[in-house]
């Protein structure tokens, strides 16, 4: 059995190469053909080109790269028809993704499409789901409330757990050693600073994220920094930082444990809008969330929110504990008291939001790239 897989952006990626080792276990015999990153490629695909190209997010960040995308999004439909697979399986990054299961779908329309991550359409634009159904079949859902809004569309859906309950929860003393490894002191406040994996975001909030922690710094002088990057934006990364207080430890493309190691080592995060913040409640580090976008995509974004937060441990545990600063909120001065209020008086409600979260999402239960791969062959087998 051939797949063809296509992943646009680090968190796809890793969701791919979980569904790759799930599909591995249950069909042995399967075989891969795709677009991906090193986390797949470690599973046995061979990228078709670099993934590190689709990772653009925004209306206003798309359009100078428009006509390379449109290339590689007639590239890669081309490789899939191309590779005659059971089934074309897209893995989020909707704007490449759909567009090339659009080009599949109307020259082979009988080939089994799949997509992995539903669109957040309970947060904005709910048309997006009907748009989808024109081309999808069956979709793999992060979310325990997103399967009916995609049945109501006319996809079938399975809810497969979110692939960061299946990672391992780093003790203190995994904490502790990561400290002692990077000669951060015990007693030290300890930020994680996250400011995206996409060189767009990065580069828009590298000075506000850098000028919050100057603030910070001026509160607690022995502050240090921890800033896990991929590794196509480590150079970039780096530079931008060298003037950061706390002596930032950056961490390219870091295994499973010493991220997670990071991070429970971590007293609070400032981070990007996103996965992350699951990452981070999964470790039980309380995070204040900063973004910012070119105004015309923030501009359109409100216009068609269906929600009044963006981070999904807020949706998630419905609750509003992590403070959020989006747009023009992405300030230093408004950012720095609400991370001072965590180093100063701890997470408070958010270790309630962070447990209830990691519960809805499957934490305990069977992996979800092992649930994910169950759900792709009982959609091939339906047919």
């Amino acid at each position: 059995m051939k797949l063809f897989l296509i992943a646009g952006e680090p968190s796809g990626d890793r969701l791919g190469a979980a569904l790759m080792a799930g599909l591995k276990e249950l069909a042995p015999d399967v075989r891969f053909e795709g677009i991906g990153g090193p986390a797949m490629q470690a599973e046995g695909l061979a990228s078709l080109f670099p993934m590190e190209e689709l990772s653009v997010m925004g209306l206003v960040e798309v359009l100078p790269k428009y006509l390379p995308l449109k290339r590689r999004i007639r590239q890669a439909a081309e490789a899939a028809l191309e590779a005659d697979p059971a089934a074309l399986i897209t893995i989020d990054s909707p704007d490449f993704c759909l567009r090339v299961a659009k080009i599949v779908k109307a020259a082979r329309p009988g080939l089994k499409t799949i997509h992995y991550v539903a669109p957040s359409v309970w947060a904005w634009r709910p048309g997006r789901a009907g748009q989808m159904a024109r081309v999808i079949d069956h979709v793999l859902a992060l979310l325990p409330f997103e399967p009916p809004y995609m049945t109501a569309a006319g996809m079938s859906c399975d809810f497969v757990g979110h692939p960061v309950t299946a990672e391992p929860v780093a003790s203190p003393a995994d904490a502790l050693a990561f400290r002692k490894a990077h000669g951060i002191a015990p007693e030290a406040p300890l930020v994680a600073a996250l400011p995206g994996s996409r060189r767009s975001e990065v580069t828009r909030l590298i000075a506000p994220f850098g000028a919050t922690l100057a603030r910070v710094a001026a509160r607690h002088p022995d502050l240090r920094v921890v800033l896990p990057t991929p590794p196509h934006l480590s150079q970039h990364v780096t530079q931008a930082t060298r003037d950061w207080p706390g002596a930032p430890v950056i961490l390219t493309a870091p295994d499973v444990p010493i991220r997670t190691a990071a991070f429970a080592a971590a007293d609070a995060a400032l981070a990007a809008s996103g996965t992350v913040s699951l990452e981070l409640a999964a470790q039980g580090c309380p995070m204040v969330i900063a973004y910012d976008m070119a105004p015309l995509t923030l501009w359109l974004m409100r216009r068609m929110a269906r929600v009044d937060t963006v981070t999904l441990v807020n949706l998630v545990s419905d609750s509003r504990s992590v403070p959020e600063f989006i747009g023009p909120d992405c300030r230093a001065d408004r950012i720095a008291p609400a991370l001072l209020a965590l180093l100063d008086q701890g997470p408070g409600a958010q270790t309630e939001a962070m447990r209830l979260t990691m519960d809805r999402l499957g934490r305990g239960g069977e992996a979800p790239g092992l649930r994910a791969a169950r759900s792709v062959l009982k959609a091939l087998a339906a047919d």
